[in-house]
């Protein structure tokens, strides 16, 4: 495949996983302060299928689609006041977690194994980016913020951890076998 088509590819799995990561955001469970919502599994999903370079520029892409005011955010939300509010550090925290899930999979093996590991290690990051903000915005203690920011989404954030490993490493190898992608996509495309 030549380089510009490598290109467009790429540019095209980056949109396709912003856009799958705001329509998974609208799947969400009401709770007080932080609701739970499908966006940390599209997150994982990403890092899983795509890698860390373009799952993290997918983020990048998400995030902004939601700075400019698009409703892409939880509960059909946009605008920067989402950013800045109490749950944004969960939403920056996914260019973190994009980054290091992807890349832990790549310096070890794409398998469900790893990939549970590499997307719960992903689920810590972004309930640390996401409970720092809380403290800091909400002028909650760490406990406080502990309490409403990370201890609801342990049981919760494992089930989706292990559900992007598992949907991530069967689509991934159904699109390497379908030569959609390539088994080492972030060498291929840049190359």
């Amino acid at each position: 495949m030549n380089r510009s088509k490598s290109r467009l590819r790429a540019i095209i799995l980056c949109g396709v996983f912003a856009a799958v990561t705001a329509v998974l955001a609208q799947i969400e469970i009401p709770i007080p302060v932080v609701p739970i919502s499908g966006q940390t599994l599209a997150v994982g999903l990403a890092a899983t299928i795509i890698g860390s370079r373009y799952s993290t520029i997918a983020m990048i892409c998400y995030i902004l689609l939601g700075a400019v005011g698009l409703p892409v955010f939880a509960g059909f939300s946009g605008g920067v006041q989402i950013l800045v509010g109490p749950t944004g550090g969960y939403i920056f925290g996914f260019v973190v977690t994009a980054l290091v899930t992807g890349y832990i999979l790549e310096k070890t093996k794409y398998n469900i194994t790893m990939a549970m590991v590499a997307n719960t290690v992903g689920m810590i990051i972004t309930l640390i980016f996401g409970s720092i903000q809380l403290k800091i915005v909400l002028d909650l203690t760490w406990n406080q913020a502990l309490i409403s920011g990370v201890y609801p989404f342990i049981v919760v954030g494992l089930i989706k951890a292990y559900l992007a490993s598992w949907l991530g490493i069967t689509i991934r190898k159904r699109l390497i076998q379908a030569k959609l992608i390539h088994p080492n996509l972030t060498k291929t495309i840049t190359s």
